[in-house]
Parts: C-alpha cells; structure tokens; sequence
C-alpha cells in the first residue's frame, strides 16, 4: 500500500527550527529561556475573554457563516477602511482559523502545478510547504542587505520568469524587524503589475510597529487591491495566538475559489470565538498600546545588551517582536552558536540559516515571548557566553 500521497513526500520536511531541540531539554525538566518562539508573553485582554464567554452562555454554539459571523465582517471593514485605508465590502472578507490557514487557503486557491511563487529571503519558512503542497515552486529573491534588508526590486525583477504567478510579502518583516516603507512597497506593486503577478502579503505585526514607523498595506497602492490577498490576524497585537482567529482581504472575484478551500477544509471558524474578536476590534484599545511599550522597552533591552557583545551587531528593529542581529563577527556559523547557547547557556534563539542561506551569519532573537527580567537573564548569560569565546575560553 502505498502512504503517505506524493505531495506530503515530494514536499520539505517541517521544521520548527530550534524549539524541537529545545524540547528534549525540557522533557528533562531542564529550565530554558524562550528567545526563539514568536508567542505574546501577554495574557488576552479580559474584555475579549468576556465577550467571548458571553457568546458561549448565550447559546452561540451552532453552524454559521461560511465566510465568517457578519457582525465580524462588518467590524473588519470598519477596521481596515480606518487603519488600512482598503475600502471593501463584507463579502470581501473570509474569516479564517489564524493567518496560517488564510495563507494556506490562498495558495491552495491560487497555484496550479508548475506555478512559481518568489519569496523575499531571508523569509518566513512556513510559506514554503504551503506553496509546495498547492504544486507551487518556490523561487528566493534577496533583500537587499546591505541596506537593512530593504526592497530592491532589481533582485526581485531578475527572478521573474513567464512561470512566476505571486509574490509574497511578509510585512512588517519576520525575520528582520523591518517595516517597508511605501516607496519600497511602490517599486514591488509596480513590478507586480508589470508583469501581471498576483501578492500575498502577511501583515500579522502591522500593529507593533515602534519609533513613529507606519506600516502601509501594499493593496492600498493604486492597481494593487485587484491582485492582492491581504492576511490579518489578531495572533501579535491582541495576544490571541492560541485562538487561531484571523482573516483574508480580497476582491470579491477571488472569494469563491478562496471559500471552496475554506469550506472544505474547516467549514467555518468557531462561532463564539469570533465574538472575541469582534470584541477586539470594537473594545478598548489601550490594551495594545500596552503591550506596544512594553513589547519596545524589552527591545531597547536586547538592543543595547547585544550592541554590547563581542562580535554581535544588532540594528534596532523598526516593528515586530524580533531582533536580527548579525554574529558574523565571531566567525561562527549560526547554527553553530544557537546550539551552543542552548547546551550552555539554557537560552533558545532561532539560527539566521533557518530563513534561508541569507540569514547565515544572523541570530533571530524574539523579545516578546518572556518577561522582562527574563530577557535581562538571558542577555546576562549571552554576554558571558559571547565574552569568552571572544577570549577563546571554553563555556
């Protein structure tokens, strides 16, 4: 008998990177400081969890909306006309379990066998087997990295072939703590249209963004909204990570072959828990500004503190959860020191390489996932570690 299909062998092996090492550790028992999951330290704001309560003991518990509850739908289009300036209607929108399942869900729509889909590496690597699995094939195109990792589309326009059907876009960048600036986004939508290519954009951090950074919606740049797939969760901002509540913003000629993907594979999401959402967009929202200050005074930590380290560079992140400091200097590999810090150290950060041989060279550092006097050990024990091997002493 033959198992499993052939787009589960043919695709890449999933890989959570240095979390799986991790926990072999804390099987043991072995206490480690998480710096390599990109997970809120914060709890859920208390009013999204009384909403949501609050729908569960009203009876909400029953089939609905394939596309997602209407009173969500309606409180997104609020949303995103206000903060995204993307004027669309209610059934331009599906409610998906998380961006992972809107991603997925899209480029199950959208590839067919063959089709190429460019990634801007260093990348998120949990687009890959997605593309892969829809028959897609993925292409690199460098950042330009000697200039923060910015948009040049040169690099981008050289991998262009009469094959390419998408561009994705993770915006703000994970992992380099990038927010593209609308020039940057400009010179992509143009090559976009340029040559007909349809963009997936990942705009999970647009709300932590530090500094006066602004983030832009590349589907709010003139001809950009028409072959655009915009992707929201309430994952980051509203440390709803466990709740698997996000949603797709498209024209409405896509929705179709979008919701025939949806139906199938979840039907619709949790009908209650998208009152919390809907709590979310609608309630207060000081508790995002929050968590903003204080997910940025733990980034000015890990900023200085690294800066400080012997061979260790580290520019200071526009948005996102994420430092991406450059370790090149210690003529190390980055898989070598992320092991290291792991089995010495008890601190977990994710190895550059993970993001594709671009990030060879780079550490990514999340600065979300602990608390305060967390980090402030970790640094302790990164700078020990980084200080001797500077010496040439053995850990």
């Amino acid at each position: 008998m033959k198992w499993p299909a052939d787009r589960i062998s043919s695709s890449s092996p999933k890989s959570f990177g240095m979390y799986q090492k991790a926990v072999k550790l804390m099987a043991q028992g072995i206490d480690v400081i998480h710096l390599e999951v990109g997970m809120p330290s914060f709890d859920t704001p208390q009013h999204i969890k009384n909403a949501t309560i609050e729908a569960l003991q009203s009876g909400l518990v029953h089939y609905g909306d394939f596309p997602g509850n209407a009173s969500l739908r309606r409180a997104i289009v609020n949303r995103i006309a206000d903060y995204n300036d993307l004027q669309v209607g209610e059934d331009e929108i599906i409610v998906t379990n998380g961006l992972t399942h809107a991603s997925y869900a899209v480029l199950m729509a959208a590839l067919d066998p063959g089709d190429e889909v460019i990634l801007l590496e260093p990348y998120y690597p949990q687009h890959i087997n997605k593309i892969e699995l829809a028959g897609g094939k993925v292409v690199l195109a460098p950042l330009d990295k000697n200039n923060n990792f910015s948009i040049d589309p040169a690099l981008i326009e050289e991998k262009i072939t009469e094959k390419t059907r998408m561009i994705c876009l993770v915006n703000p960048a994970n992992p380099t703590g990038r927010v593209y600036s609308r020039e940057e986004l400009q010179g992509l939508a143009e090559l976009a249209i340029k040559h007909d290519l349809l963009v997936l954009t990942d705009e999970v951090y647009e709300q932590i963004c530090y500094d006066g950074n602004r983030h832009v919606s590349i589907a709010s740049l003139p001809g950009m909204f028409e072959r655009t797939f915009s992707l929201f969760a309430f994952t980051k901002a509203y440390a709803m990570d466990g709740w698997r509540v996000g949603y797709i913003v498209a024209h409405e000629k896509f929705i179709p072959g979008i919701l025939k993907m949806t139906m199938n594979d979840v039907a619709h999401v949790n009908v209650f828990v998208q009152e919390g959402a809907r709590a979310a967009l609608e309630g207060p929202q000081d508790c995002i500004r929050e968590m903003l200050a204080d997910d940025c005074r733990r980034r000015d930590l890990v900023v200085q503190r690294l800066n400080r380290m012997p061979g260790v560079t580290c520019p200071v992140p526009q948005a996102t959860i994420y430092a991406f400091p450059d370790i090149s200097g210690t003529g190390k590999a980055s898989r070598e020191i992320a092991d290291e810090l792991l089995e010495k150290c008890r601190v977990v950060v994710e190895t550059g390489v993970f993001y594709g041989s671009a990030g060879e060279g780079h550490l990514r550092i999340c600065f979300g996932a602990e608390p305060y006097d967390r980090i402030e050990e970790a640094m302790n024990r990164m700078e020990t570690y980084f200080s001797n091997l500077n010496d040439g002493k053995d850990q």
